[in-house]
């Protein structure tokens, strides 16, 4: 058994316990596109309470995974949305980030964003 394997078989077992059965958080329709020269970027972003970015725009396709707490978001100036822990939303590549906040005035919150872009692009352009 190789080194690798004798490890996961222990933290098995001292887990006691099987991962579950995966559940579907978020599917996203996207449109044709080569993803030759392409990369993924995952960034962890935090708020502090009340904390607000400025308006921008991202070079790719963004997936935003809520890790904590509750962010405000919208883009292309349509309604905000709030989207709290274990939700999902997505960004369109060039859509305007009009609205990224944290929507608690106490609490700090925390994201994941995925980002797939061209290999070089900015990843984040301010506005």
């Amino acid at each position: 058994m190789s080194a690798v394997a004798m490890l996961a078989a222990a933290a098995g077992a001292a887990e006691g316990q099987t991962a579950g059965q995966p559940r579907t958080v978020h599917t996203q329709d996207l449109p044709p596109v080569s993803l030759n020269g392409w990369t993924a970027t995952a960034l962890e972003v935090s708020y502090a309470p009340g904390a607000v970015s400025q308006a921008h725009r991202h070079s790719g396709f963004v997936l935003g995974y809520v890790l904590e707490g509750e962010i405000r978001f919208a883009i292309d100036n349509r309604e905000p949305a709030i989207y709290r822990t274990g939700q999902m939303f997505y960004e369109p590549p060039g859509a305007l980030h009009t609205t990224a906040s944290n929507a608690s005035a106490v609490a700090p919150a925390r994201f994941l964003a995925i980002i797939v872009a061209e290999k070089g692009a900015p990843l984040t352009l301010a506005q």
